[in-house]
């Protein structure tokens, strides 16, 4: 088909402000969060679950590849197009207008549509005392629900694991080419496509909390064997990986292989009381000492263990202070929303040629520096004195086991310090280090005369590796102007930021870091997905292989083939 009559096509099911193919509206949606991006057709903006259906049948009938995309808030270019040299032509299809959110029951689960974020599902449950899988993320603000388990996401809650489910409603072609709609979400919505559609946007459904219907009795909502798994801190593999094949099942790690239409999740009672302590130290393994303790002795695990290197505290610090005051004091609604008109506003000053490049980050950089650090005095001290930062936060009887440990651990003050946190320490404590990410990026803007790009990795320890420090050799540590080590701890799973000095070649670089963390054991990416910046293993290429036999949805993905797919073909 030609292009005019494929969106001709789409105009005939969606509304002509839904549809953008003029490169500057559509720029914003085809780059990565961070890096990456690549050419389309257009970008779609479904309104309902039935334009998002009528919407797919119109690109698989004219041959197109279709990128699913949410918020767009991955850090390995895996919801954008990639380059220009796919096969066929590329529509992009956003879905973040699909937002609603169904309570089932008194809130114990939730069934989300695609587009809604992780920041609503918090406010919807909170009437009902109830938390999401995930919260304020280490790297972005806006992710999806949807978005979070097709990436295998983690997040920094020490119990929940990673996002994860076997109950989706979803969109799959199969190996002749053919578009079907599979409704795994264990609740019977009728037969039809539409029929299945309508019924769960009305509510017009029988809500069956605690059974499924059929072969699906035995489907779960979540990740629930993750404690268990976490404590077993002898076990020489990692706690959670992208890669890891327990956790890889249609919707859940899918990379947008399949249209996800909506998923059901299991939802978390709030716990009654809470309290942060933040523990410094300049021996890294005094922090091995405290994870290894909490994890196999004590009787409640931490809510949260987020660790901080004191060169994180000090960009995040100084690059991230309009983050945490932007957060802070205009909330978190506001963020999503300040973040895609600066990409928009980007897209715009970055073609005109007389202007300097990241115009909006440098002024933004010089309007935080007329602001007062956020900081308290206590926060300060404890970044002056000591290397190495756990935030540390436990919840109802879990508080008492930690204060008669901590007490006892640091008695003397020889192993390090802690303080137990205000509530606005607490705040800045988990902002500063949510900051750290972006953060990076403004690091290397504003010293781009010296640095050259971010090689930015996440990667699962070992559960039983007490060398968690990483200690680089002289050929590498020479192209790094700084190094940045943050991270979920208990999980031993590390964010390493490497910002290159200005003539390094972070694919010689990324090359050489891979391998030192394959002679150590370690997996990667650990909750960002492969996207295109990671070969995926084997099993992974096979999932994906099962899920979109044709390579009409996200191609390349996993650094596999951009061309299509026939029934006959394997990878």
């Amino acid at each position: 088909m030609t292009k005019p009559l494929v969106i001709e096509q789409l105009a005939s099911v969606l509304a002509p402000e839904h549809i953008a193919t003029e490169e500057k509206e559509t720029e914003h949606y085809r780059k990565g969060w961070r890096s990456g991006g690549g050419a389309a057709l257009a970008v779609l903006f479904p309104q309902t679950l039935i334009e998002y259906w009528r919407a797919l049948e119109v690109c698989v009938a004219s041959n197109c590849i279709i990128v699913m995309q949410a918020a767009n808030t991955g850090l390995t270019e895996g919801s954008a197009p990639n380059g220009e040299d796919y096969d066929r032509d590329v529509i992009v299809i956003n879905t973040l207008a699909m937002d609603n959110i169904v309570v089932l029951g008194d809130g114990e689960q939730i069934i989300s549509f695609p587009g809604a974020t992780l920041h609503k599902l918090e406010k919807t449950l909170k009437p009902f005392k109830r938390a999401p899988h995930s919260v304020i993320g280490s790297s972005c603000l806006g992710a999806s629900v949807v978005g979070g388990i097709a990436n295998n996401s983690g997040g920094a809650l020490v119990k929940r694991g990673p996002a994860y489910t076997e109950l989706a409603l979803y969109a799959q072609v199969n190996a002749n080419g053919v578009l079907s709609l599979v409704n795994h979400l264990g609740i019977d919505l009728g037969n039809e496509p539409e029929e299945i559609l309508a019924n769960l946007v009305s509510g017009d459904f029988e809500q069956c909390l605690g059974r499924a219907v059929g072969d699906q009795d035995v489907r779960v909502a979540s990740a629930s064997d993750y404690e268990s798994r976490i404590r077993d801190v002898d076990a020489n593999s990692p706690s959670r990986f992208n890669a890891d094949s327990s956790r890889l099942y249609e919707a859940s790690g899918c990379a947008g292989k399949i249209a996800v239409f909506a998923v059901r999740l299991d939802t978390f009672e709030m716990p009654a009381r809470e309290q942060t302590y933040y523990i410094g130290t300049n021996d890294p393994k005094v922090l091995t000492r405290i994870r290894k303790h909490m994890l196999t002795q004590f009787t409640h695990l931490p809510e949260v263990g987020e660790y901080m290197h004191r060169d994180v505290f000090d960009v995040a610090k100084e690059y991230g202070k309009d983050t945490l005051l932007s957060i802070k004091h205009l909330g978190t609604d506001t963020m999503p929303t300040l973040f895609a008109a600066k990409g928009r506003i980007d897209a715009v000053l970055n073609k005109l040629t007389f202007l300097p490049d990241n115009l909006t980050d440098k002024f933004m950089q010089v309007i935080s520096k007329l602001f007062p650090c956020q900081l308290s005095h206590r926060l300060m001290q404890w970044r002056d004195k000591f290397e190495h930062h756990l935030i540390l936060k436990m919840s109802d009887n879990g508080i008492e086991e930690a204060n008669k440990y901590l007490e006892h651990l640091f008695v003397n003050n020889e192993q390090g310090g802690y303080f137990v946190c205000s509530d606005d320490e607490a705040e800045n404590a988990y902002l500063l280090r949510f900051a750290a990410a972006g953060a990076a990026v403004r690091y290397q803007i504003m010293n781009a005369d010296k640095t050259s790009d971010i090689l930015a990795l996440d990667i699962a320890l070992r559960r039983n590796d007490e060398t968690w420090v990483e200690a680089l050799p002289e050929d590498i540590a020479k192209h790094i102007d700084m190094p940045l080590y943050y991270g979920h701890f208990f999980c031993h799973v590390f964010h390493q930021d490497y910002i290159l000095k200005r003539g390094s070649s972070a694919k010689e670089v990324k090359e050489k870091i891979l391998a030192l963390l394959d002679q150590r054991g370690a997996k990667y990416p650990a909750e960002h997905n492969v996207g295109h910046m990671y070969e995926a293993e084997a099993s992974l290429k096979a999932f994906y292989t099962d899920l979109d036999p044709t390579n009409t949805f996200n191609p390349g993905v996993g650094k596999m083939d951009k061309h299509k797919r026939n029934c006959a073909c394997s990878i």
